[in-house]
């Protein structure tokens, strides 16, 4: 079945974990949240992860929620800001259990490139992996849609030949097209780090960083593991 161009949007969460706690948020957020997401808001989870320490921030985690288009998140926010507590009631309990397990975190708006699956096509296509890689863009003003762009066309070829498969790729919202999240996985440890290498040796990925560079401001890439819900990880919908 041919691609079709992606009309979703995505919330994409950094969240940070109060001490020995990213377990319990984590099962906390996929079991307990994830099904009312989708039945009350027809908000999905894409993705709940934890963040490698090694490499980023800890504990945190990244999670990632797909929508139907700017009405879909429209519905989402009026169904949450419309209580005279600004909090959706439903999640009054919800809310108390997660302030134990999390401190805050920082949110952004995604908008998928086209060629960005959308979490049925992702399932489909068994895109999943023992590792993630996710990569946080920051671009010249008005760049990230040509950078998106260049990824398909001159980047995609050669990180599929690393050993790379797409989890999304998308342009940040409400900040001057100046910001890019792309997110890849990675089927093994043992390929992360063929990877890596290639990242210092292969003539294709220098190519590739050269041309980028004159679009990229910074690059900042972690690596994620799967919560144990994570729908990429168990291949159904939460």
């Amino acid at each position: 079945m041919p691609h079709v161009a992606n009309a979703k949007v995505y919330i994409h969460e950094l969240v940070d974990v109060i001490g020995h706690n990213r377990a319990a948020y984590m099962h906390h957020m996929t079991a307990n949240w994830g099904s009312t997401a989708r039945e009350e808001r027809n908000m999905l989870c894409f993705g709940v992860w934890a963040t490698v320490g090694s490499t980023g921030r800890w504990p945190q985690t990244v999670n990632l929620w797909e929508l139907d288009g700017w009405r879909g998140m429209a519905a989402n926010f009026r169904h949450e800001f419309s209580h005279a507590p600004l909090q959706d009631p439903s999640l009054e309990s919800w809310w108390a259990e997660a302030a134990t397990l999390r401190r805050g975190g920082l949110d952004r708006l995604l908008v998928p490139a086209s060629y960005s699956p959308t979490l049925d096509e992702a399932l489909a296509a068994g895109i999943r992996g023992e590792v993630y890689s996710h990569e946080i863009v920051t671009l010249s003003p008005g760049a990230a849609p040509r950078y998106l762009s260049m990824l398909e066309q001159d980047w995609l070829p050669e990180a599929s030949r690393l050993g790379l498969r797409l989890v999304g790729a998308y342009r940040s919202a409400m900040c001057d097209a100046s910001e890019a999240v792309v997110i890849w996985a990675i089927d093994t440890w043992e390929r992360w780090a063929a990877v890596q290498t290639a990242y210092d040796e292969d003539a294709a990925v220098a190519g590739w960083r050269r041309q980028a560079r004159a679009l990229v401001r910074d690059f900042r890439g972690t690596l994620l593991v799967d919560s144990p819900l994570n729908p990429l990880r168990t291949g159904r919908v939460l």
